[in-house]
């Protein structure tokens, strides 16, 4: 590997630590790129050569949070044993990163409310994202026998959206409590 390369490297990843930290707390378009830019201590030119664009540096920011977060749950789920218990593990699984200080919600929701661009590069890694959340429980629904998966993936999808809603701006990391025993009861209707 060159020099050339580590710099390259190290200069991507501390403005992807940067943006990640700056977007999550205060929001895409609040953020300009030098605050970005002076929290990664890099040159600006650094930021065009690695990304090209703001919005390429918004695209690797959410999709690092798409592989966190599906990695997270990912190895979270294999602590369960059967598909029913994972669909409701799901929300056991993001209690943990929803009680955490520092919380503020979906960075998909935060970006999407802020970007209305259609065919952006924001819509289309929220559509990413949402549409890994929605097949994960179809895939789940289905291997636990559910009659109508895609239904059950829906109800479930917005018991999801709801939680970390409520989370967020109710900061209330309790909210999980009450989508269990709303995922519970839906998973286990769609099972009888």
């Amino acid at each position: 590997m060159t020099t050339k390369t580590v710099e390259r490297s190290s200069a991507r990843e501390r403005l992807l630590d940067a943006a990640s930290e700056l977007f999550y707390e205060e929001g895409v378009h609040t953020v300009g790129i030098d605050r970005v830019i002076e929290r990664a201590g890099v040159a600006k030119a650094s930021l065009y050569n690695v990304f090209g664009s703001k919005d390429e540096l918004v695209k690797a920011y959410l999709a690092r949070r798409h592989a966190m977060t599906s990695e997270r749950i990912s190895s979270g789920l294999a602590d369960y044993a059967s598909a029913r218990d994972k669909l409701i593990g799901i929300f056991e699984i993001q209690a943990t990163t929803f009680a955490k200080p520092g919380f503020r919600g979906c960075a998909f929701i935060g970006a999407s409310s802020e970007s209305p661009r259609p065919g952006g590069p924001v819509e289309t890694a929220a559509d990413e994202y949402r549409a890994w959340i929605r097949g994960l429980f179809a895939d789940l629904a289905r291997e636990a026998g559910a009659a109508d998966p895609e239904s059950l993936a829906k109800q479930l999808s917005l018991v999801y959206d709801g939680t970390v809603i409520s989370a967020w701006m109710d900061r209330d990391p309790t909210a999980v409590a009450t989508s269990l025993s709303v995922a519970t009861a839906l998973v286990d209707a769609a099972l009888t």
